[in-house]
């Protein structure tokens, strides 16, 4: 009797832990506003999160990415959903990333990163589409705008980043904060088996507080390989000291 329960829990507790996990991921309070500010240069990671119309900016202190501020989103089009073809007005969903030459200071719509669709998973899909922004102005047609205020914010820590060494900087961009009971409200979506493909990156995050390490395998995207703690970020000491 006791083997059998013992080879229940080997086969339930995994899924346990991840439901606990993905309904336990709001995140915790930024840091302070002084800290923040000796921050700028370390590694950046953002999230995008298109029902709750947020944007979160992630900076390495030591070899966990804690969070340094929330951002509303102002404006994005189409609703959720992967955006698929040229002139559906729909803003991305899926894993990006961002190097120096996508930055764009002197953008239309004040400053702008371009995210990169697509990407290799919406390449494999057929997906079309350009200059896939986040920007400033507060207008979008298929991009993710915000006030020029929160833009010239994480245009500075996502430039300086890229200027301190970081090569790329990873932008996971989700249809809504993808735990159990949000995805069992929308279980019966056009878009579900889609969602659920990003819902272990998003857990990756939760668990290892390191950007999700992501693949494109046979037109799906599944989990590279699990991630280890590399060296620290370089970070002032008297920033560590006044982590809280």
């Amino acid at each position: 009797m006791g083997k059998i329960a013992l080879l229940f829990a080997m086969i339930f507790l995994p899924a346990v832990v991840f439901a606990s996990v993905t309904e336990t991921a709001t995140p915790l309070a930024p840091v302070s506003k002084e800290l923040r500010k000796q921050l700028i240069g370390v590694p950046v990671y953002l999230q995008i999160f298109k029902e709750e119309r947020t944007l979160e900016l992630y900076g390495k202190i030591g070899n966990e990415y804690r969070l340094l501020n929330s951002y509303p989103i102002c404006k994005f089009s189409g609703g959720l959903g992967p955006k698929r073809v040229q002139g559906d007005f729909k803003s991305p969903e899926g894993f990006y990333n961002v190097s120096l030459s996508q930055l764009k200071p002197n953008s239309r719509f004040y400053r702008a990163i371009n995210v990169g669709f697509p990407n290799e998973y919406d390449r494999q899909q057929g997906y079309q589409g350009n200059y896939l922004m986040i920007h400033g102005s507060c207008v979008s047609i298929g991009c993710y705008a915000m006030t020029d205020a929160y833009m010239d914010e994480i245009y500075h820590y996502v430039e300086a980043a890229l200027r301190n060494g970081q090569p790329r900087i990873d932008v996971s961009i989700y249809p809504f904060r993808m735990t159990e009971s949000n995805m069992q409200r929308h279980r019966y979506s056009t878009y579900i088996n889609f969602w659920k493909q990003l819902q272990p990156g998003y857990a990756q995050f939760v668990q290892t507080k390191q950007p999700p390490a992501m693949a494109v395998n046979a037109g799906k995207y599944v989990l590279d390989r699990p991630l280890t703690n590399g060296p620290a970020a370089p970070t002032s000491a008297l920033a560590l000291s006044q982590v809280k």
